[in-house]
């Protein structure tokens, strides 16, 4: 007979169930129901404005008044033979109102002797308003006319995707889970680049939010 203990007994000690970590490679980013498998890396700051409030006499603060909270973060991801963010919404069926009038890529799929990228710009059929419409009359656009110069589409830029969550789901080799969630990520700025030292095709974006819930485990220990 061995003269270990069994497996439910170790996971069942005061040890074993006292501290948990986990490692990037414990934890999977979700936006929606679709894993981002592409990602990399992602941190968020919480920032607040404090202000010392002051009285006649006393050159130290009475007290702090508190003011407005601002969430902002970036998000790392791995490129590889697409953006692999907007690929991501592309698979959710994520769009945005557009206008019309806007000139936008329109990519078209490879085909026998083209291009692998036979692209182009275009601008569509454009506003029906012309350029010495005032204010008044932009006052009495009814539904019918916005529908003729809006139409919805899907991004093609980062900062047009529409607000959206990022749930951390985080599960070690020992049973213990976690969880964090980002609320209301709003895309702001994009940057790319590449060299001849570059193993990998990164790219980063940066975000502000509106609430964050921080990581907290999720269930008992698997046999506690």
């Amino acid at each position: 007979m061995s003269s270990f203990p069994a497996l439910g007994g170790a996971l069942t000690s005061e040890i074993t169930r006292s501290y948990n970590s986990f490692a990037g490679a414990d934890i999977r980013a979700m936006i929606g129901q679709f894993q981002f498998a592409e990602l990399q890396a992602i941190s968020y700051s919480i920032t607040r404005e404090k202000a010392p409030v002051y009285t006649m006499g006393s050159a130290d603060p009475r007290a702090y008044s508190r003011n407005k909270r601002g969430i902002a973060g970036s998000l790392i991801w791995i490129n590889f033979d697409r953006h692999a963010l907007l690929n991501l919404f592309y698979l959710a069926g994520g769009t945005f109102v557009a206008d019309k009038d806007e000139i936008r890529p329109q990519f078209q799929s490879p085909t026998a002797g083209a291009a692998v990228f036979s692209s182009s710009l275009i601008r569509d059929l454009g506003p029906q308003f012309g350029a010495g419409t005032t204010t008044s009359q932009l006052d009495t656009v009814t539904i019918s006319q916005v529908g003729q110069n809006k139409e919805v589409v899907a991004p093609w830029y980062s900062d047009q995707i529409l607000p959206f969550d990022v749930t951390l789901a985080a599960a070690n080799e020992y049973g213990a889970m976690a969880a964090a969630k980002i609320f209301g990520v709003e895309v702001l700025n994009e940057g790319w680049g590449t060299s001849i030292d570059d193993a990998v095709s990164e790219m980063q974006a940066t975000f502000v939010a509106r609430a964050v819930e921080p990581i907290q485990a999720v269930g008992p220990v698997v046999g506690s």
